[in-house]
């Protein structure tokens, strides 16, 4: 089922309620969601659930060897999510999000979830997007990719991710074209020194400006 999210007027909001509603519904009973998000359509469920896990995995067409991200709804989810969030991250955290930025993190070793081979560690990242935020703030923290099957380019618009993705997802929310597909800043902290992984809508100069330090991007 495909809801309309992004317009202003009243049938708009009723349309975009219902839409939440039957996403939240859906992430709750183990099923996969598209949503939009500040940089392309993701394609979602419950981090918690390794069986939506796994069939988003599936539905992408992607191997365990390339684990998922986790969105978050606020700054405070991260801390029940990692070991430890340390100052660095908690600088990036206030400059940057919500927006085009991640961070690669020790998951606590409490959580039960499986996101992929992992090696211990979490992606978090907090979207700009309100329909993406308002999921988050009722469900939880969720396991998104980009809503596409690897391999093909990442989805825009809700049409796209359908036309790609197709029944394997229970709910569609559409909030519109999503604009040029600027994928996230991608920073590792889990070494001694910051890492850029990706330069993306974050600049390698901006990292460096907040967390105070020079910072290398991977080869």
């Amino acid at each position: 089922m495909v809801y309309a999210c992004g317009g202003a007027n009243e049938n708009d909001a009723v349309q975009r309620e219902a839409g939440l509603a039957a996403a939240a519904g859906a992430v709750r009973s183990g099923q996969l969601v598209v949503l939009p998000t500040d940089t392309v359509y993701g394609l979602g469920c419950d981090a918690f659930d390794s069986s939506a896990v796994q069939s988003l995995l599936d539905a992408k067409g992607r191997g365990r060897d390339m684990p998922l991200p986790v969105l978050v709804g606020s700054w405070s989810t991260v801390d029940g999510l990692v070991l430890s969030v340390p100052h660095q991250a908690r600088l990036l955290i206030e400059a940057f999000w919500p927006g085009g930025l991640s961070i690669v993190l020790p998951h606590a070793p409490s959580l039960n979830w499986d996101l992929g081979d992992t090696r211990g560690t979490v992606m978090v990242r907090m979207p700009l997007h309100p329909v993406a935020i308002d999921l988050l703030r009722e469900v939880g923290p969720m396991a998104v990719s980009s809503a596409n099957r690897s391999g093909h380019p990442p989805a825009t618009t809700a049409i796209g991710a359908q036309e790609q993705l197709g029944d394997s997802v229970s709910v569609y929310l559409d909030g519109g074209p999503s604009g040029d597909p600027v994928a996230s800043t991608i920073v590792d902290l889990t070494g001694p020194h910051p890492l850029v992984l990706r330069e993306g809508a974050v600049s390698l100069a901006d990292v460096a400006e907040v967390v105070g330090t020079e910072v290398e991007l991977a080869r």
